[in-house]
C-alpha cells in the first residue's frame, strides 16, 4: 500500500508525538483566531502578512514532524509490504507537495 493511503483509523502515532501534534495545531487555531481579530481592527498588513508567514511555517514543521514519525514506523514495521526504497520514494513523493521553503526549516 502506497505512502499516505493507508485505511482510516490506521495511524499509529507515540503518544508523545500525538500530544506535541495537538500541542502544535491547538496554537496554530490561536494565531487564526489572532490574525482574524487583526483583520478586523484593521492592523497594519505587514503585520498581519508576518502572522500568515508564522502560521504558514508553523503548519509545515507539523506536516514534517507527522511525515516524519510515519516514515520511521513504516521503515520498523516487519510486516510493511513495501522495501525500504519504496517507503522513502513514497515519503519524498509525499513531501514534494508541501511548499518548497517548508522541507528542511
Amino acid at each position: 500500500m502506497p505512502f499516505g493511503t493507508e485505511p482510516r483509523g490506521n495511524l499509529h502515532l507515540s503518544p508523545a508525538v500525538q500530544d506535541d501534534l495537538v500541542r502544535r495545531l491547538r496554537r496554530l487555531e490561536g494565531q487564526a483566531r489572532g490574525v482574524q481579530r487583526m483583520l478586523q481592527e484593521q492592523r497594519d498588513c505587514r503585520e498581519i502578512l508576518a502572522q500568515l508567514a508564522a502560521i504558514r511555517s508553523a503548519a509545515d514543521r507539523a506536516s514534517l514532524l507527522l511525515a516524519r514519525d510515519h516514515a520511521l514506523e513504516c521503515l520498523h514495521d516487519p510486516t510493511r509490504s513495501l522495501s525500504t526504497e519504496d517507503v522513502i520514494t513514497e515519503l519524498v513523493s509525499t513531501l514534494v507537495k508541501l511548499p518548497a521553503d517548508s522541507v528542511g526549516n
